[in-house]
C-alpha cells in the first residue's frame, strides 16, 4: 500500500522545500482583534472578520436562543425536511439586504458556485472568467461543457474582445463571472464598465462579492456600491467574513432562487447548516444595517494602514479595500517574514502557490473595524522592525 501512496510523501517534500506549505495554529479562543494563538497573545491580522462580528454579544446570544427552540442540527438536507422557519426568515433577509427579489443560504459560498455555475451553463454556452477569480469560480467553470475564455485581470478590452468573439460565434448563453473585491490582492472588480459591456453584448454577470459585502455600499456589497442592484443576474456571497457568522448565499430573481434549490446539487445533497448559525447570521444583517460606523471605522482603518505600510517601503499592490498584502515574492521569503512577526505577537499568514501565482507570495493584511490605532502601530512597528532584518525594506 505504502508504494502506491508514496507520491503524497514525495510530492509534500517538494512543497516544503518550495516553502509552499501551510502551517495550521490553533486559535485557543474566539476570533476578535486580540487573540490568543497556541498559548501567545496576538494582534489578528490574518481574519476576514471585518466588522469585527465574530464574537459580538448579540450573534452569540441569538445562536444561544435558537440552540434552546430548535436543538443543535438541523436534521435533514434543507431539501428535505431540515429547512426550518428560521432559515426561510435569513433567506427573507437575503433578499432584503441584497435589495433583490428573492435569496437563498447555501452551506458555503464555495458551494453556491462548484454547485450553481454548471447549472447555469453547459455545451452551446461561453463562460467569460477574470483571470484572478477565487478557486470556487474556477472550480464551478471546469465542471461544466461550456466553452470559457479567461481575460486578463481587469482588462476591459480584453473582455470586449472575448464578447465580440463570442457574439459572432452564436452562443446560446454568455456569462461573465468576476470576484466582487479580489480576495489576494484587494482591488475591486470594475463592475460598472463590466455591467456596461455585459448589456451591449448580450450577455449575464455573475458575482462573487465574499469578500466585498460589509464593505462596499455601506455594508451592502458591490451591487450597492455602483447602483446595480437590480443588474446583475447572480450574487453570490457568503456569511463568513465580515458577517462573523457562516455560510454561502445567493441573491437575485425569485426564479433564479426556484431554479438553484431544484437543480444545484450541492444544495440539494447537503445537511442544512444549523439553525443557530442561521440565527446568528440574522443578527448580523441587523447589526450591519442599524450601525453604519462599523463600515466606517473599517475604512479609516484601512486607509491609516495603507498609507503607513506603504511609507515604510511595503509595496500593497493594486490593494484599494481592507484586504492591503505586503508583497514578498520569494514564498521562502514570505513565510520567514510571517513567522518574525508572529514572534512579534502579530498573527498572519504568508500567502503563497498555490493561493497566487510562483513569484507573487505576500503577506495578507486583513483590516478589522475593532483595530485601535495602538494595534495599527504595533503592527506596523514589527513591520519595520521584521521588514528591515530581512531586507524587504
Amino acid at each position: 500500500m505504502k508504494e502506491k501512496t508514496e507520491f503524497l510523501e514525495r510530492e509534500y517534500k517538494n512543497m516544503l522545500e518550495r516553502g509552499e506549505t501551510w502551517t495550521i495554529r490553533d486559535l485557543n479562543g474566539p476570533s476578535q482583534p486580540h487573540v490568543v494563538v497556541e498559548g501567545k497573545k496576538c494582534i489578528m491580522l490574518a481574519s476576514n472578520n471585518y466588522l469585527n462580528l465574530a464574537n459580538d454579544p448579540r450573534l452569540r446570544e441569538a445562536a444561544k436562543k435558537a440552540i434552546d427552540k430548535y436543538g443543535a442540527g438541523a436534521g435533514s438536507d434543507w431539501s428535505i425536511a431540515g429547512n426550518m422557519d428560521i432559515h426561510r426568515e435569513l433567506n427573507e433577509k437575503i433578499a432584503e439586504f441584497k435589495r433583490t427579489e428573492a435569496g437563498v443560504t447555501y452551506q458555503t459560498g464555495y458551494a453556491v458556485n462548484s454547485g450553481l455555475i454548471p447549472q447555469l451553463a453547459g455545451k452551446g454556452d461561453i463562460l467569460i472568467s477574470d483571470e484572478l477569480n477565487h478557486g470556487s469560480i474556477i472550480d464551478g467553470v471546469r465542471l461544466t461543457k461550456a466553452d470559457r475564455a479567461i481575460y486578463a485581470h481587469s482588462d476591459m478590452g480584453e473582455l470586449e474582445t472575448v464578447l465580440k468573439d463570442a457574439e459572432k460565434k452564436n452562443y446560446r448563453r454568455t456569462i461573465i463571472l468576476t470576484d466582487g473585491v479580489f480576495s489576494m490582492d484587494g482591488d475591486i472588480a470594475k463592475m460598472d464598465e463590466i455591467q456596461k459591456l455585459a448589456d451591449e453584448y448580450g450577455a449575464m454577470t455573475y458575482v462573487d462579492d465574499a469578500h466585498g459585502e460589509g464593505v462596499l455600499g455601506e455594508g451592502h456589497g458591490i451591487a450597492t456600491e455602483f447602483n446595480l442592484e437590480k443588474k446583475i443576474d447572480f450574487q453570490v456571497g457568503t456569511f463568513s467574513k465580515a458577517f462573523g457568522s457562516f455560510g454561502g448565499m445567493l441573491a437575485g430573481s425569485e426564479m433564479l432562487i426556484k431554479y438553484a434549490y431544484n437543480t444545484s446539487r450541492t444544495w440539494l445533497l447537503s445537511a442544512a447548516f444549523p439553525p443557530h448559525v442561521a440565527a446568528a447570521s440574522i443578527a448580523a444583517l441587523d447589526i450591519v444595517e442599524k450601525e453604519p460606523e462599523r463600515v466606517k471605522k473599517l475604512w479609516d482603518n484601512t486607509k491609516y494602514f495603507k498609507k503607513e505600510i506603504e511609507s515604510l517601503g511595503f509595496d500593497t499592490g493594486n490593494s484599494q479595500t481592507p484586504i492591503i498584502p505586503s508583497m514578498v515574492g520569494d514564498s521562502k521569503k514570505a513565510q520567514e517574514l510571517a513567522k518574525r512577526l508572529y514572534d512579534e505577537g502579530i498573527f498572519c499568514l504568508a500567502i503563497v502557490y498555490p493561493m497566487v501565482g510562483r513569484g507573487k507570495a505576500r503577506i495578507r493584511n486583513q483590516m478589522n473595524a475593532g483595530m485601535s490605532r495602538e494595534d495599527l502601530d504595533v503592527i506596523l512597528r514589527a513591520y519595520e522592525k521584521c521588514g528591515k532584518e530581512l531586507d524587504i525594506i
